[in-house]
């Protein structure tokens, strides 16, 4: 049985989600389109396909809650690939596997250290257990205006002032590709007796590819968040939860049922088993093709002269301790344009999207699913929109960093009693809601933070320059919530 599970040309939801579609079984259970008959203009829209495994779950198809035969299978082969004592399958997004992780392992009144641009999904886990964060605050590249890792000596300072803290959380790698040392970083949260936390949502890749920087559970880290639909090619909304040897699984299980839906869905469930076998059997060489596209896109960017697409060179063995060599994240504010800007004229003029665009930087994702005859059209399109659209540099913001003051815990500030004001009249006080460019997610502001005129001046740059900003009530962005 366990040669069995442990195979890794096996994909036991899909097998048996297959074996389900030959039995041709009447269904008068949920969902209430009944394999698409019901919802035609769907069936025809998805595919028939996809809508007749578009199941409930029922014995020969296992519970994701409480899984026992084929999900229990697949998690155990998930857990073989990825090197980890166990892996739950995640269908609420990584967003649900990073609450996990910090739900298992904080509650109400505990520290987490953890470092300041953390994705909203860090600090919502705060709002809903009460934990209290404690900031190490990222070193900020002035050039390129982008956060970068958790300097040991600021993760050592943090542990020794707050040894009641009960674990640590790192982001391997950040949305730009920049890892922090976290072989030393859990190693120093275990001999404070503090669990390490990963978030990983940006590093699926590092798990089956050569010459990438360590993944989280060789480091040793405790529970690590990983988003397979990301890099690894698994349906959106699908995601990994890791954890190593020291974590309780049934625990665990239970945190995740605490708010993952009791009606998993077998079309990520599904994309997740099959992604996992594709990596297992063709990670090494696909995700090899991938640097050698991101190294040669990098270099063509860079001889096209005012942008700065930066890689392994920026790695000074702390701060950045390793780069991420599939990430193209690209400088452009040396055009005079903010990366937002350029992401816009990217889509509107090229018909190129790409993942993001924030103050001074756009990123382009690589992974399975890129040609090189893609990247030859995005190159020409960055030649083309220097030659066209290039400015004066001079007035471009270039922060993409501002340092908090915390002066309350996120729940506290989310559940007080609070008063919208207009957004310039609101310097000085407690915001009690989060305000954050989306993508990336990382909040400019969180609840129980004082706002700061250059917070003010920053988010009214990024909405003018066309950032997508989200988080408060008020959708424009006119008024925001503050504590009474």
């Amino acid at each position: 049985m366990e040669e069995r599970i442990l195979d890794q040309t096996k994909a036991p939801i899909y097998e048996a989600l297959q074996r389900f579609r030959q039995m041709r079984v009447v269904p008068f259970d949920v969902p209430g389109h009944k394999h698409g008959k019901g919802n035609p203009e769907l069936a025809e829209f998805l595919g028939e396909k996809c809508v007749s495994i578009d199941v409930n779950s029922m014995k020969p198809l296992d519970n994701l809650c409480h899984p026992t035969s084929v999900i229990h299978e697949a998690e155990m082969l998930a857990a073989d690939a990825f090197g980890a004592a166990h892996a739950f399958l995640m269908v609420g997004g990584t967003t649900s596997s990073v609450q996990s992780m910090v739900l298992s392992t904080c509650k109400r009144g505990d520290k987490i250290i953890l470092p300041r641009n953390v994705h909203r999904s860090v600090i919502n886990a705060l709002v809903l257990c009460g934990a209290i964060p404690v900031y190490v605050n990222p070193e900020v590249d002035t050039r390129l205006g982008i956060s970068l890792g958790m300097q040991r000596e600021q993760v050592a300072k943090a542990i020794a002032e707050n040894p009641d803290a009960v674990a640590v959380l790192v982001n391997n790698p950040t949305y730009y590709g920049i890892c922090s040392d976290i072989r030393s970083i859990v190693k120093m949260a275990h001999d404070a007796g503090m669990y390490c936390l990963a978030d990983e949502a940006h590093g699926t890749h590092f798990y089956f590819g050569d010459n990438m920087p360590v993944t989280a559970m060789a480091a040793g880290a405790d529970m690590a968040a990983v988003s397979m639909h990301k890099s690894g090619g698994s349906l959106t909304q699908s995601s990994l939860l890791l954890i190593g040897p020291n974590m309780n699984e049934g625990h665990v299980r239970q945190i995740i049922n605490l708010t993952q839906t009791t009606s998993g869905s077998y079309l990520l469930m599904s994309s997740l088993d099959i992604s996992r076998r594709n990596l297992a059997q063709r990670g090494k060489e696909v995700f090899a093709k991938v640097i050698g596209m991101a190294d040669y896109a990098r270099e063509e960017i860079n001889a096209i002269g005012g942008y700065y697409a930066f890689g392994r060179e920026l790695i000074n063995g702390n701060s950045i301790f390793d780069f991420d060599p599939t990430k193209l994240s690209v400088h452009t504010r040396d055009i005079g344009l903010a990366g937002i800007e350029v992401y816009d004229i990217l889509r509107d003029e090229y018909d190129i999207q790409i993942e993001f665009g924030d103050i001074g930087n756009i990123l382009a994702y690589l992974s399975i699913g890129d040609r090189p005859q893609e990247l030859e059209r995005l190159v020409s399109a960055l030649a083309e929109i220097r030659r066209r659209f290039q400015k004066d540099s001079n007035g471009l913001l270039s922060q993409e960093y501002l340092d908090p003051e915390v002066v309350t815990s996120p729940q506290e500030a989310f559940y007080a009693k609070k008063r919208s004001v207009p957004l310039r009249d609101s310097e000085g006080l407690v915001c009690s809601e989060f305000v954050m460019c989306y993508p990336p997610g990382i909040p400019i502001l969180a609840p129980g933070e004082r706002i700061t005129k250059e917070i003010l001046d920053y988010i009214e740059y990024a909405k003018i320059k066309g950032c997508s900003m989200t988080g408060p009530e008020d959708p424009q962005i006119e008024n925001i919530n503050v504590l009474e």
